[in-house]
């Protein structure tokens, strides 16, 4: 299957899963909300460009705010956690790393705690950003706090168990003649 007809299916899937599947589920406790959509962006390949990966997380992100009637909402956190992922990724993994023998970010070419670091700080940037915007003010701190939390760790489980479940095949780049 060629890459850019695998992306575009995982494109769709993400967003439709989003809208009819998550975004129908009622908050629970009133604030926790699923979210799963932004692994889109998470697992696309090392090699990307910061531009294109910039350009494609924002028509990501609006995409699903077509969807849902919130202009802006989901496209600004796309387009910061698509800026920002190239630079923990070189935090995370050394030059001579698993982007060289890998194509894209999962836990058999980071390993897990790399990996579980570089999908929770994603997360909890996402949600920060995205729960800020949704209010534009802090209301009461420590519900803000509390809110930006559970979704957190809601979100971070339901990767998680998405990562485990769709297994990604990984095809291993050797460098050696």
């Amino acid at each position: 299957m060629s890459p850019f007809f695998k992306y575009t299916i995982r494109f769709i899937l993400f967003i439709l899963f989003q809208v009819y599947i998550l975004n129908n589920i009622p908050p629970l406790h009133r604030f926790i909300t699923p979210y799963l959509y932004f692994l889109f962006i998470l697992w696309l390949p090392f090699t990307i460009s910061r531009t294109l990966l910039t350009m494609l997380s924002f028509v990501f992100g609006l995409t699903l705010d077509y969807f849902t009637g919130t202009p802006g909402l989901h496209a600004a956190p796309c387009v910061l956690i698509g800026y920002l992922r190239p630079f923990l990724i070189n935090l995370l993994i050394s030059q001579e790393g698993a982007e060289l023998n890998y194509a894209e970010p999962s836990i058999k070419s980071m390993g897990w705690a790399p990996y579980a670091l570089y999908v929770l700080v994603f997360t909890f940037i996402h949600h920060f950003y995205l729960v800020l915007i949704e209010w534009m003010q802090f209301g009461t701190f420590i519900y803000f706090l509390g809110k930006v939390a559970a979704t957190t760790g809601i979100s971070f489980l339901m990767i998680f168990i998405t990562d485990l479940l769709f297994f990604r095949k990984q095809k291993f780049r050797t460098n050696t003649a």
